[in-house]
């Protein structure tokens, strides 16, 4: 098959605002920009690009599509985003298996997890 999965675009109100907290969470860059700032795109070494897209209108109800995270220390992790400006929403766990439900700055939800609980 042709077809793979090269960028997450988030919609968001200011894209180089949200960006300080993307590139700071991912290790990431800004590798292109696009009509002055309105649409920005992330890179870093091992993750699907990131764009971050403005929109006209604030983030309403819960994300129909996001971002999953894994990192093998998964409460550091967790505890490093809030310190960047994340909001710990939920945390969940099952046998082989958790994972914590974060919102960005503007309030997009995204998820870190990892498999050994």
């Amino acid at each position: 098959m042709a077809l793979r999965i090269r960028m997450v675009t988030i919609d968001c109100l200011d894209p180089r605002k949200l960006a300080e907290f993307w590139v700071a969470a991912l290790g990431a860059e800004i590798i292109h920009e696009v009509d002055d700032g309105a649409m920005l795109v992330l890179s870093s070494a091992d993750n699907v690009d990131v764009g971050l897209q403005q929109v006209a209108e604030p983030r309403a109800g819960k994300n129909r599509l996001h971002i999953d995270l894994g990192a093998p220390d998964r409460p550091a992790e967790v505890a490093r985003l809030v310190d960047l400006g994340a909001r710990l929403v939920e945390e969940f766990a099952y046998p082989g298996m958790a994972w914590s439900v974060l919102q960005d700055p503007e309030g997009n939800e995204f998820c870190v997890g990892s498999r050994n609980g």
